[in-house]
């Protein structure tokens, strides 16, 4: 019998996820997981040693030396042969999320929705959101409903953010791959080009009637794009089984 798969903790999940050569079409795609790049992050971004890598990422040390090596000839792959590099994927699960405040208890059968949140509607630049409103839903009705404070959690922050507080689905305007990529992650379900009332778009998708656009997008492209942002300039896992 296989031995299982230890989940690796991740402690912050990557803000861009994509990787391209300008001057090729770059048709081929690297995958690398999100643990092969924590543990770059970890090693070369902050110069841990492989044994403080190892305790950071709950996984032995051997474990690190082979995702490292992984991750260090995919970026090589990617570099010489002008491979586009994806990240996404991989045995991995966020690093719990302090959050200081009360969020109240969700039940076992209850469906929490959270909204962008910015004066009472939906709002369009989920990187940026300092609010959410958090909504509890069963049997399609909202029972209960209340805002919580991002605390000033950055791009790869809010996905786990929103796991901390037991989200199961989020409505937003626009938002980056990088983002929608980490919530998938995450397991939680996307709603995203959304405008308008929080209230009214918590109800709707509560009802099933939610009028939403998953090709919404905000990406730091450095130019004019479309989707529900509005802005030119927007940056934008749950574990499987060391």
């Amino acid at each position: 019998m296989a031995r299982p798969i230890r989940c690796r903790r991740i402690a912050q999940m990557p803000v861009y996820r994509s990787f391209s050569p300008d001057d090729t079409a770059a048709a081929e795609i690297v995958r690398m997981t999100v643990d092969e790049y924590e543990a770059l992050r970890l090693l070369d971004g902050e110069g841990l040693t492989q044994e403080a890598c190892a305790a950071r990422m709950n996984i032995s040390r051997t474990t690190v030396t082979a995702i490292y090596d992984s991750a260090r000839k995919k970026i090589a792959d990617a570099l010489v042969h002008g491979k586009r590099l994806l990240i996404t994927g991989g045995c991995c699960a966020f690093e719990p999320v302090e959050i200081n405040q009360n969020i109240a208890e969700k039940g076992n059968s209850t469906m929490r929705i959270a909204v962008t949140y910015e004066n009472g509607e939906v709002f369009q630049h989920f990187g940026h959101s300092a609010q959410f409103k958090l909504y509890d839903v069963e049997g399609g009705k909202i029972i209960s409903e209340q805002v919580a404070d991002t605390n000033g959690s950055g791009h790869g922050a809010l996905a786990g953010f929103l796991q901390a507080a037991k989200v199961d689905a989020l409505i937003c305007g626009g938002i980056g791959m990088g983002a929608q990529m980490a919530l998938a992650d995450a397991g939680i379900a996307l709603y995203a080009g959304v405008q308008g009332s929080a209230d009214d778009a918590a109800r709707a998708l509560a009802a099933g009637t939610l009028d939403y656009d998953p090709d919404a997008r905000c990406d730091h492209h450095g130019h004019h794009h479309e989707g529900a942002c509005g802005h030119e300039h927007c940056a934008e896992h749950r574990c499987q089984g060391n």
